[in-house]
């Protein structure tokens, strides 16, 4: 009879194990744990097995190697007290299974059964929280990642968004002047302030798709602008705000690594953006843009309009500039602002080369 007994715990883990997903696994674990001890009990009362007998010794094993796994996947899976509940069951149960066997009924062997039952679960309990810790590290990583990528998109949100939203004010400020006295003039401003809006929408609905998307394998990013793309967005800006844009830079430039080439273009719009903001009366910008040995400069730089311009010294771009600092500084270069002459100036500084 005590050799059916052997059957108990693998039947309870075979069982348990299809159920994990409604009862959890601390759950079939303490369960296996509990019918693993009260099988010892059975087996105390029906009579303890002989080390002859090979069916048990080999059905024990396996049960000893379920309730270890077992530890193992309860603490990988499952925290606080339902694992250590669980833990601590199975831990009872494997240290009480060598005393299945005849011969071990003396204190001292008791003891030495203890032991060696103890030292069998020390082992998985050490690798299953090795393995929680990873999958802590893991979680914390793929955490961390999005918040990165959720900042960076806030700023995308700013820095293009933002440059859209304050040429379509511009714009609109320009067209309640003319719609009176020039009205085709003040038509094709209308028009540029709808093509600005549109893109302005996209650039949001993109940004706040991204924001709420949770798969951080799902669609990527566009292509973010470069060097490339300065012509046209020194273009737009003289055209909405009618200022002289001279703009002094390589069209494409291989030594220039995407992400320098990127940020460049983040700086020029940040700082055309504080001109529109803050010196409505400016006339002329000078945007530069040169590779000077092994690093990158960028400086823009506007006339203040002369006598309209602010005598005081004027604010920056708030949150802008702060987020565009640390962007140019996680590349290893500068950012400065400051007064020039009567205007004001942005000027950065990034090396070509990994630091």
């Amino acid at each position: 009879m005590s050799q059916f007994l052997a059957l108990a715990t693998p039947a309870v883990v075979l069982c348990g194990w299809f159920l994990r997903s409604r009862f959890g696994v601390a759950a079939v674990a303490c369960a296996a744990g509990a019918v693993s001890v009260a099988a010892t009990f059975g087996v105390w009362a029906a009579g303890r097995w002989a080390e002859s007998d090979r069916w048990t010794g080999l059905v024990g094993l396996l049960e000893l190697a379920s309730l270890l796994v077992l530890v193992v996947v309860t603490l990988r899976a499952e925290g606080g007290r339902r694992g250590a509940v669980a833990v601590w069951t199975i831990g009872g149960a494997v240290a009480l299974w060598p005393s299945r066997f005849q011969g071990t009924g003396t204190s001292g062997d008791a003891l030495a059964l203890f032991g060696f039952g103890s030292a069998l679960a020390l082992p998985t309990v050490l690798v299953g929280l090795y393995l929680r810790g990873l999958d802590d590290a893991r979680r914390r990583s793929v955490a961390a990642a999005r918040r990165s990528q959720r900042l960076e998109l806030a700023h995308d949100l700013h820095d293009f968004v933002a440059h859209d939203v304050s040429g379509m004010v511009a714009q609109a400020q320009a067209g309640t002047v003319l719609a009176a006295s020039d009205p085709v003039r003040a038509a094709a401003l209308f028009e540029r302030i709808e093509q600005a809006g549109l893109q302005a929408l996209a650039s949001l609905d993109r940004t706040v798709h991204l924001l709420r998307s949770e798969d951080t394998d799902g669609p990527e990013r566009a292509p973010q602008p470069g060097l490339a793309e300065l012509v046209e967005l020194t273009e737009r800006f003289a055209d909405s705000d009618r200022v002289v844009v001279r703009l002094d830079a390589p069209a494409e430039d291989p030594a220039v690594p995407r992400e320098v080439a990127a940020t460049a273009y983040r700086v020029v719009v940040e700082a055309l953006t504080n001109v529109r903001r803050h010196a409505p009366a400016t006339r002329a910008v000078d945007v530069r843009v040169r590779r000077e040995g092994r690093r990158l400069t960028v400086r823009v730089r506007d006339d203040g309009g002369g006598a309209a311009a602010p005598s005081g010294p004027r604010r920056g771009g708030g949150s802008g500039l702060v987020g565009l600092a640390a962007r140019v500084e996680a590349l290893g270069g500068t950012l400065a602002t400051g007064r020039e002459g009567e205007g004001w100036q942005v000027a950065a500084s990034m090396p070509l080369t990994d630091r």
